[in-house]
């Protein structure tokens, strides 16, 4: 049971997870349990552990853009919380509501598509 109302994959996001899934098998997993520790401790309990921080110079107010940078990926062994797979997600709170815009492996590529989150939101 997710603790969000409501949790969205955009297209470009499932592209992203498809292509990422051949090489590190354990993601989908590996996503749920990202989505209802680390996302749920920011979120809903208020607790920062540095392991989301907000996407800065988007030049929007709404919605709040933020990077996953804690997040385990078992098929990384000896990564721990720091795999290197990062989750780009917009949280609507009002609306409790994730869309997951990307994700990535940092060893293919160093930052975020902002193209892609300036072409959704701004």
């Amino acid at each position: 049971m997710t603790p969000f109302k409501e949790i969205v994959r955009l297209p470009e996001f499932a592209r992203d997870m498809k292509g990422l899934l051949k090489r590190f098998r354990s993601l989908e997993d590996d996503l749920d349990n990202f989505i209802n520790t680390e996302l749920k401790l920011f979120h809903k309990l208020g607790i920062d552990n540095k392991g989301v921080v907000q996407v800065a110079g988007l030049g929007f107010q709404s919605p709040k853009v933020y990077k996953g940078r804690k997040f385990a990926c078992r098929a990384l062994k000896g990564k721990g919380a720091h795999s290197g797979i990062r989750v780009i997600y917009a949280y609507f709170e009002k609306m409790d509501r994730i869309e997951l815009i990307e994700i990535y492996y940092k060893g293919d590529k160093k930052n975020e598509d902002t193209e892609r989150i300036m072409g959704r939101y701004g």
